[in-house]
């Protein structure tokens, strides 16, 4: 049971944030893009950087802020999928990002966006 709460705790954060880069001027090319054993969560593009997001949703601060959740392991994991999926849009006139996105749900969820968040 608590992995399908979290299961739709994570979703409702990833259509929070898909949300929030759309009203933002972000063009959504993919969510859940997968290879492997990794995921990226929403691919998007914005002034010709194509931005990796990673989403980190919590319904409580118990464990701090969610987006300092993506360890370097992580990390590496998305820059895998990240390269796969270059592989595959090639269109090498994008200049690519990662960014975080933390959102905390409540009454009114906060969303955090840290542009840049990692590189590799």
């Amino acid at each position: 049971m608590k992995r399908t709460n979290s299961y739709s705790v994570g979703m409702k954060g990833e259509e929070l944030a898909a949300n929030f880069l759309k009203e933002n001027g972000y063009h959504i090319l993919q969510r859940n893009f997968r290879f492997e054993r990794g995921e990226i969560d929403i691919i998007a593009t914005k002034n010709k950087i194509l931005v990796f997001v990673e989403v980190k949703t919590a319904q409580s601060k118990n464990m701090g802020e969610p987006e300092t959740w993506v360890t370097p392991a992580k990390q590496q994991q998305i820059g895998k999928v990240a390269q796969k999926f270059l592989i595959d849009f090639n269109d090498e006139s994008f200049d690519c990002r990662f960014d975080v996105i933390g959102v905390f749900l409540k009454n009114d969820p906060e969303i955090t966006h840290i542009s840049n968040a990692f590189w590799l």
